[in-house]
């Protein structure tokens, strides 16, 4: 740490060079093989720069070429771990953990580096960070609880194929909430079952059936006792999502947006949705874990990254029974900002923006 910190005063250029290279052994491992010009498109990068940095790559036995396009050989794999590791302490992101562990009274609090709404191999190596912290504390016996979204579908394709059967039971934490089916809990419980070769149970209510119906349905024994072992779910993993842009994606009709703006929604998580002080102020008709179950499960562990779901994080941290959240550091550092700005200004931010981004009075 010492040592990083002295490279960082000394020769602050090197950090920007190590940088490069990583994002490009990055980008090389999760898309490999790949070529050139869709690496360079995929960077947003001069192809000159991606042939010289892919040239020295290459001297140094960290990727090979072949008509396919590029791969990370075993030893470029090495080393883009123990980049990873530098990269925390040259940007102090342990110390920024350590931070808002202590703000959010959390648990733990694990950020990768950079920003996912600029590189999507961020969110990539998000998932990596998830699956490998869940890989820790499943246990035999254990009912694991898991949302849809995005992130999560990640993180089901980021676990490494399990040689022998995981002894727990993956189900999902919410019924239907209208997005894609590859996105839905349920598929993502699937998915993450097959990867582990675990058992996994479905909750087939959709989220647009009336409450007539969604009663009936609950009191069917078996829907019931699944309903029971979701919300004594020992692991809740669920992602977290900006208000409007979950709304739209579930086809929320035009007018409960409005009034998602009106009671001023900023995160959602499960589908329930909080205004900035976690407040709920909006449920969807689904069923499953509820905001009361939360604080009762031993592991809820938040995944949300980029700087745009900074306070829709804070929103959801904020309702208490959190445990975990893992991120990247774009959401981290304007998440912190937030807190400061608020602990300044001793009170809660407005809607407005300011050019630096964040809400001001």
């Amino acid at each position: 740490m010492e040592n990083t910190g002295l490279l960082r005063r000394i020769v602050p250029e090197a950090g920007e060079l190590i940088e490069r290279r990583y994002l490009l052994l990055q980008h090389i491992s999760f898309a490999q093989p790949v070529g050139r010009r869709a690496l360079a498109a995929h960077l947003d990068w001069a192809e000159r720069m991606v042939r010289k940095e892919m040239d020295f790559l290459r001297r140094q036995g960290l990727i090979v070429s072949d008509p396919e396009g590029m791969r990370v050989t075993a030893e470029g794999e090495e080393v883009l771990r123990a980049l990873r590791e530098y990269l925390r302490d040259f940007r102090g992101i342990s110390q920024l953990e350590r931070e808002l562990e202590r703000r959010l009274v959390l648990k733990r609090v694990t950020i990768v580096p950079g920003d996912s709404d600029l590189d999507p191999t961020v969110k990539k190596e998000l998932a990596r960070a998830t699956a490998q912290y869940l890989q820790g504390i499943l246990q035999a016996g254990m009912t694991l609880a898991v949302t849809g979204g995005t992130t999560l579908a990640e993180v089901a394709e980021s676990l490494p194929p399990s040689r022998d059967p995981w002894p727990i039971t993956v189900v999902p934490a919410r019924g239907g909430l209208g997005e894609e089916v590859e996105l839905q809990a349920n598929s993502v419980a699937a998915r993450i079952a097959q990867r582990l070769g675990a058992q996994y149970r479905l909750l087939h209510i959709p989220d647009d059936l009336g409450e007539e119906a969604v009663l009936a349905l609950q009191a069917e024994p078996r829907i019931r006792e699944l309903l029971d072992q979701i919300k004594r779910a020992d692991v809740l993993l669920h992602g977290i999502g900006s208000a409007e842009e979950m709304a739209r994606r579930r086809g929320l009709p035009a007018e409960t947006v409005r009034l998602l703006r009106k009671r001023r929604a900023v995160g959602e998580a499960f589908g329930f949705y909080f205004d900035r002080e976690g407040r709920v102020v909006y449920t969807t008709s689904s069923v499953g874990i509820r905001q009361e179950d939360v604080p009762q499960i031993t592991h809820v562990v938040a995944v949300g990254g980029g700087r745009s779901k900074a306070e829709a994080s804070l929103s959801v941290i904020s309702t208490g029974g959190q445990d975990v959240f893992i991120t990247d550091e774009g959401a981290a550092r304007t998440l912190l900002e937030i807190l400061e700005y608020r602990e300044r200004s001793a009170g809660p931010l407005r809607t407005e923006v300011s050019e630096a981004g964040i809400g001001v009075p």
